[in-house]
């Protein structure tokens, strides 16, 4: 069939790319800068199988499950474990977005283009960074 016809694939088969969804999270929640949104508290104090399981009603993962967009790519709940795991996200990347510690109890929705520094090209930009060599200085009093 390949040799005979030109075979593509329809866009709904082909899904959004982990660039795609994190940037479609940030559009969301910068469409609404000033909604407030409650963050997650204590993630890294958490063991994992509960830290998963952790949600907050109004939270930026929130905003993200009341997409139909996300929700239909398969984004199933707002829980802390589902979001690591539909925007591929590591615990330390997704506690800096949605943690307490580091946006307050409440956060303006303004604040998720932190997000983007989390897709492709900020994971790239992040590697080349991180190959710089960093000297360090220790000092005794």
């Amino acid at each position: 069939m390949h040799a005979i016809a030109e075979v593509q694939a329809h866009p709904a088969q082909i899904g959004m790319s982990r660039t795609q969804r994190l940037e479609r999270w940030a559009k969301l929640l910068e469409d609404q800068p000033h909604r407030i949104l409650t963050a997650l508290e204590g993630t890294e104090h958490r063991p994992p199988p509960e830290r998963a399981t952790m949600r907050a009603e109004g939270s930026p993962i929130s905003v993200a499950f009341n997409d139909r967009i996300l929700h239909a790519e398969g984004l199933t709940d707002d829980s802390y474990g589902e979001a690591k795991r539909f925007f591929e996200l590591t615990d330390n990347q997704l506690h800096e977005i949605v943690c307490y510690c580091h946006v307050g109890a409440s956060m303006q929705a303004s604040k998720g283009g932190a997000l983007r520094a989390y897709s492709n090209r900020g994971t790239r930009l992040f590697r080349r960074v991180a190959r710089i060599p960093v000297v360090v200085r220790l000092e005794w009093f």
